[in-house]
Order: structure tokens, then sequence, then C-alpha cells
């Protein structure tokens, strides 16, 4: 398949859509990249050439999964962007993915939120469109869950990248997070999984068979301490 990760921001594809997109990747499909904004206002530090610090960094945390389309829509704005809708839709068409990954509807971010509703509106019904977890759960109830404990390392490397942002804050939420939602699986303790949501709308209402494998669920007996969490 070709799978498309549609992040709004450096980092985003990194911290919540990593794993799956590296699993996927192992497994033989083609993936596709794209962030829609500049970054240019997420500097803890210094915004002194931020969107090309940011490309420079999200091009290197990518590398290993492909070519990074940067759109260099206005970072923070993005709702009230010109053209916006019609420069994702071209990107996406040129794309001609089986399957979109994007943020949550519901996400923390104005960006994100916007990013959402504009994919789901250029998807139409050519693909269908999975939303990756919102920052730290909140609000957010998962269809899927996908074991990526083979390619965390890769992932908190690729968030580590982002020198620009303190990454360090997203890679301890990220652990936080990932161990979390394998732990709802009731899976060992080593393991890692990332969740998502597929946006049910006809004809895409059941993908399940599109997606890598969920973690491996230990036998629960209540005689056994390592069986809980």
């Amino acid at each position: 398949m070709k799978i498309l990760a549609i992040g709004a921001h450096p980092d985003d594809i990194e911290i919540f859509m990593y794993g799956l997109l590296s699993v996927c990747k192992k497994r033989g499909d083609k993936i596709g990249l794209i962030v829609a904004t500049d970054g240019a206002a997420g500097n803890i530090k210094s915004n002194i050439n931020l969107s090309t610090i940011r490309e420079t960094e999200t091009k290197k945390a990518l590398e290993g999964l492909g070519v990074v389309n940067m759109l260099g829509l206005p970072d923070g704005k993005l709702l009230e962007s010109q053209n916006a809708i019609q420069i994702i839709d071209n990107a996406v068409n040129f794309e001609t993915p089986d399957l979109i990954v994007t943020h949550a509807p519901e996400d923390y971010h104005s960006d994100h939120r916007a990013l959402s509703i504009y994919v789901q509106d250029v998807a139409g019904f050519k693909c269908p469109i999975i939303f990756a977890d919102t920052l730290m759960g909140i609000k957010f109830f998962p269809d899927f869950y996908i074991d990526i404990t083979n390619c965390f390392e890769a992932k908190m490397d690729a968030i580590m990248c982002h020198q620009s942002q303190g990454p360090e804050k997203f890679a301890s939420a990220m652990k936080l997070m990932n161990r979390y939602r394998a732990a709802q699986c009731n899976a060992p303790n080593s393991n890692y999984a990332e969740a998502y949501r597929v946006n049910k709308r006809f004809p895409f209402t059941d993908i399940r068979h599109l997606l890598p494998k969920p973690p491996p669920l230990r036998p629960f007996y209540n005689d056994n301490p390592d069986a809980f969490i």
C-alpha cells in the first residue's frame, strides 16, 4: 500500500505517527510524508531562521521513512491560511495514497484540528483516513492499537532530532503514552503501542485488515502477579 502521513508541524509525524509508519515500511508499504506548516511559531529559544532549522530537523528525523513534502503554510494560522485546502488537496492527489493518517479533529492544537478537517474534505471517497492519538490521549477513544515495540527506540531518536524544540518533554510524554496504550492491551511491561481511530464514513467502515498487528496479549490469570500492569 501507499500510506500517507500528514502532520501539521515539523515533529508531529515523529511524535504521533512514527511507530505505525515504521512498522508499515518494514512490511513493505510505501510511505508518503507531508508537513503542512513551516513550524516558525514553535521555538522555545529563538525564532531566527526557525522555519529553515525545523525543516532540516524533520528531514533528518524522517529520512528512514521517506522524503518529506514541506507545504510551508503559516504555523499557528492554518485555519486562516488562504488556499490551504487547495495546497493540501494538490499534495494529496500527487501522492495517490491507499490510506491517510493525520491528526484527530479533537486534538489540542488549532492547527491539528484545522488540518484534520481539511484532510477529511480532500480525501473524500478516495481512501480511508485514520486519526492519530491526541496528546496524552485526552478525549481520544481508539479503535486500533499498533504494536511499535520493535521501532520504539527509533521513534525516540526521531523525536530527539528536533533540538530546537526541547524534545525531551515530548520523548518523555510519548514513552509514558505508548507504554500506557500497550498496557491497555495487557501487553508485557517492555512493550509499546500507538493508538488510532478510523474515520468512519462510507464506504470505509472496517479497515483493520489494512493495519499492522496489535500488541501481544499475555494470558491474564488471577494467580499470576505479572499479569497485572
